[in-house]
């Protein structure tokens, strides 16, 4: 992989970084919070576990309603019980309240059974218009991640169910902020310095003119949910619907100028909601990569898609130069949270949550940490017949820079590391080496975009509420990117906590 391209822009023009922080007045987060009611979608993923536990544990929040996909509410209950109050991840929230935590979290913390893709979010009607009598703050954090998923699938979960969920926030009665968890790859193709806008309903992201002769030369998003519906409804018995509604996905993907189709369907939730939201003030926080918690409540902790090739495929084609700490996103959703529920204007605020202007990481960098990390620490393979250190003889990281000179390598290289098995030669060996070439160059081209990427994500709003919060703030809702040092935050957070909460070494301490 080639080194991200040099922008050709002046960036300490545009994101100018002082030396040192002029703390400002503060924002107010813990006063905006303080007794305040909040709806959550998505509250068991990877981000919106983090920004529950954060508000539970930093504010005097009234209650945080969580909607649950469950059967029922002893599900729903038990599911949160297993997936969040007694997980590792809320152990500080624990010690905190001692004896009484049980109580605290019967009291504040309450699953509703519902599902996002259901009419009135299959919640029952008493659920619902508890929600609408008393919730202040909807956060929609609920999305299907997989970047390939099926393109019904997808419509579905992060178009039409955030459609549903800002019918349902105009029933609140006392709200005072919608909150939308996007991605800064809603940008698509678009190259050098891209800033904090709201996207437009029907724009494309192409970065050339062929859309000019493109029969869909506008992103129309009633027209894609109806090809999708007559895609399938053309169906044969013996047709591979999934398949075909995958490459569907992606070919319209590539068509408007987004690099797969989960980041076009996230881009049509954000026209979605900008075009429907009336007069209710929405945030839209747009993470970059989201990685494992820096600093808080658990170093090192991630779960989730994010790793899900990190078993199979080099670790160094899945992390990429734009990432963010997760407990950053965290603290800066919050916030901007706090600031606009303050102002309450109805407008729609967006908030990259990015360091590739203001504490870029570059490849060479990056790959870098890794050969020290592991000429120190190497992993061993012990799943599989094939036991092989694979990091005996660690050598640099090879630099690519185009795909199929990397898809040979990692050919090459998995046939090799293959060869020194002891079951080499076996027609099972061969088997499983084939089935690993397959699905590593599967991963890697899915995440090709990453490794050329050539804009960088510009954060002055972001950075606007760093200098707005008080010393207090930053100390307890830290998201000052500057500060990161990646060698660090690699070597001694992130991939310990890999290995520790993705591959389960439990040898590892982070």
């Amino acid at each position: 992989m080639s080194e991200i391209a040099t922008v050709k822009c002046d960036l300490h023009h545009i994101c100018k970084v002082p030396q040192g922080i002029e703390y400002g007045k503060g924002i107010g987060i813990l006063k905006f919070f303080e007794g305040k009611n909040i709806f959550v979608t998505g509250g068991t993923g990877l981000l919106g576990k983090v920004l529950v536990e954060k508000i539970l544990r930093s504010t005097s929040v009234g209650k945080i309603y969580i909607l649950v996909k469950a059967d029922d509410q002893e599900a729903a209950v038990d599911r949160i019980a297993k997936e969040l109050i007694n997980s590792e991840l809320f152990r500080c929230l624990k010690e905190k309240h001692g004896k009484y935590y049980q109580a605290y979290i019967r009291e504040t913390l309450i699953p509703i059974v519902g599902n996002i893709c259901e009419p009135n979010l299959g919640m029952d009607f008493d659920s619902a218009h508890a929600i609408m009598e008393d919730v202040n703050v909807i956060i929609e954090s609920a999305a299907i991640t997989t970047l390939n998923e099926r393109y019904d699938v997808l419509l579905e979960a992060n178009v039409n169910s955030p459609q549903q969920l800002m019918r349902f926030a105009k029933t609140c009665k006392n709200l005072e902020l919608f909150v939308h968890i996007s991605t800064a790859y809603v940008n698509g193709e678009r190259e050098g310095i891209i800033l904090e806008k709201p996207l437009i309903m029907g724009e494309n992201r192409r970065n050339d003119d062929t859309c000019n002769t493109s029969p869909f030369p506008r992103l129309d998003i009633t027209d894609e949910v109806n090809l999708s519906v007559s895609r399938k409804q053309m169906a044969s018995s013996n047709y591979d619907l999934t398949r075909d509604m995958k490459s569907l996905g992606m070919e319209r993907a590539n068509l408007y100028g987004w690099y797969n189709t989960y980041h076009l369907t996230k881009a049509m939730a954000e026209m979605v909601i900008n075009e429907t939201r009336g007069d209710i003030p929405v945030v839209v926080s747009r993470p970059t990569v989201i990685e494992s918690c820096y600093k808080e409540p658990v170093p090192g902790w991630i779960q989730g898609n994010s790793t899900n090739g990190f078993k199979r495929v080099p670790i160094t084609f899945l992390t990429n130069g734009v990432m963010i700490p997760l407990d950053i996103v965290v603290n800066g959703t919050i916030a901007a949270i706090a600031k606009h529920g303050y102002i309450q204007k109805p407008e729609l605020n967006v908030y990259h949550m990015s360091s590739s202007v203001t504490n870029p990481l570059r490849y060479s960098e990056f790959f870098e940490y890794l050969y020290e990390y592991f000429s120190s620490e190497p992993l061993v393979e012990s799943e599989s017949l094939i036991r092989v250190n694979y990091y005996d003889d660690i050598e640099k990281i090879k630099y690519f820079d185009n795909f199929n000179d990397f898809s040979k390598y990692t050919r090459e290289e998995i046939s090799r590391r293959a060869g020194q098995g002891n079951v080499v030669g076996t027609e099972k060996a061969k088997k499983q080496c084939r089935a690993k070439i397959m699905y590593a160059e599967h991963l890697c081209k899915m995440y090709e975009f990453l490794g050329h990427f050539k804009a960088r994500f510009h954060a002055g709003n972001t950075q606007k509420l760093l200098y707005e919060m008080s010393k207090e703030e930053v100390d307890n809702f830290d998201i000052d990117v500057s500060k990161i040092e990646w060698r660090k935050y690699f070597q001694e957070v992130h991939i310990p906590g890999l290995r520790k909460h993705v591959l389960n070494d439990r040898s590892i301490h982070v």
